[in-house]
């Protein structure tokens, strides 16, 4: 049994400095809760800057090559996202038998088959908890605790950055320009916060959580996505008079043995608990056949809330090695269920059309949904605005498809001066 586990740490960055902060503050306390010494042997860090920010010994700093191919490292701690080089370096550190932590849900979410196998075929462990929730617990609760379910469905709102936008929108009635460009000043949003705003952050995220969560590989490129960018404030104040509210949801979940996996705004009910889930804040909703539905909510993001869940994978990886368990729970995708095309999912959806104001117009539209088997559940005119008025139609369920079809078809009526918005209104069992 090994006393000391030795820890390289590759990237020093916001989540690489929350790590670093943790295990020294800490390792008293990890001593005891391990029964082993956890030690940073090296760190792989460009900017010198950043170990003095940190208090790190500069002696500790040496290149990713180095740290991978020295033989006392046992665990290997990748915090610099990306897919190149952190999968080459992720992919080497296996193949010479050490363990891997890692946070890059882009790498995962893309390449998680190639990374999952090797992992198993070198006998280590390969954990990835912050990859999705920052700090929020999930992917052990899916692998282990809620391993005697059949998960029926993942719901979630796993991007801060759009979750604040879209609450300074309801909340205040600002524009979507407006509350980017607060979201930007105060940290949340990157200069090109582009990967966040058009759903590709939560496609990854999404992803990952899928393949865990119906034991099916599925990658990002699997996933729909559609950003928040076209959400008015208009949008947002038609959605909360009929009681619900606007939200990015990454949205998983299985029927008749296939799966949809897709990112885009959505109508929630207000009543639902993720209704309420607001700011940077980030929530997973877990519905299964025997638990029924549970809810993970928390810091979905930021420094410290990721590095708790790095450290928390250190912590399970260095027991593991301790008691000879590595690699217990490796990858647990043994199905290979089809993915469904967008036009092929059903949905509820939210229609704003801008019409010329006379008689005839509402019948034309009602004509052409019912002619491409879509059901209206309401028609509501919000007034007129000289010879236009805004018609705000609500569907039942019915097929994408269909719906799109119909669409085109109402989009060359002469009566319609623009199609507004289309918006997903989700299905939740507690409405």
């Amino acid at each position: 049994m090994k006393d000391v586990i030795n820890i390289g740490l590759i990237g020093l960055g916001t989540v690489g400095s929350g790590v670093y902060k943790i295990l020294t503050a800490h390792k008293k306390d990890f001593r005891r809760k391990t029964g082993v010494d956890l030690v940073v042997k090296a760190i792989a860090e460009r900017n010198l800057a950043r170990a003095d920010m940190v208090g790190a010994d500069r002696e500790l700093i040496t290149d990713a090559e180095a740290l991978i191919e020295d033989p006392d490292i046992d665990i290997v701690v990748e915090v610099i996202g990306g897919t190149e080089p952190a999968r080459s370096f992720i992919l080497k550190a296996m193949k010479r038998g050490k363990h891997v932590v890692t946070a890059n849900k882009e790498l995962l979410s893309s390449h998680g088959k190639e990374i999952l196998e090797t992992a198993e075929e070198n006998g280590v462990d390969i954990l990835f908890e912050a990859s999705v929730g920052g700090g929020i617990p999930i992917i052990l609760p899916l692998k282990e605790c809620l391993v005697s379910n059949k998960i029926l469905k993942v719901m979630g709102i796993v991007n801060g950055t759009t979750n604040f936008i879209l609450t300074k929108m309801s909340e205040e009635g600002c524009s979507f320009e407006e509350a980017l460009k607060e979201a930007q000043e105060k940290g949340y949003a990157e200069r090109d916060p582009s990967a966040d705003i058009e759903g590709r952050d939560a496609a990854a995220k999404i992803a990952i959580l899928a393949s865990i969560a119906f034991n099916s590989r599925v990658t990002s490129s699997d996933v729909f996505v559609e950003g928040i960018s076209k959400i008015t404030a208009k949008d947002i104040l038609y959605a909360k008079e009929m009681d619900y509210v606007i939200k990015l949801l990454a949205v998983a979940k299985e029927v008749d043995e296939e799966l949809e996996v897709r990112v885009h705004p959505a109508m929630v009910s207000a009543k639902h608990p993720l209704a309420s889930v607001n700011g940077v804040y980030n929530a997973i909703f877990v519905e299964g056949d025997a638990v029924g539905e549970v809810m993970f909510f928390g810091p979905g993001a930021g420094s410290m809330p990721a590095a708790s869940a790095v450290v928390g994978d250190v912590i399970e990886v260095a027991r593991n090695i301790k008691y000879g368990s590595s690699g217990k729970t490796g990858c647990t995708c043994f199905r290979d269920l089809k993915v469904k095309a967008i036009e092929e999912i059903n949905s509820k959806y939210y229609l704003l059309l801008k019409v010329v104001d006379k008689p005839g117009v509402l019948a034309k539209i009602a004509k052409i949904f019912g002619d491409n088997n879509v059901s209206l559940a309401s028609v509501i005119q919000k007034g007129s605005r000289g010879s236009t008025a805004d018609l705000m139609c609500l569907t039942h369920l019915v097929k994408e498809k269909n719906f799109q079809k119909a669409l085109n078809q109402i989009g060359e009526l002469d009566a319609i001066d623009e199609i507004c918005n289309v918006i997903r209104v989700e299905e939740c069992q507690n409405e």
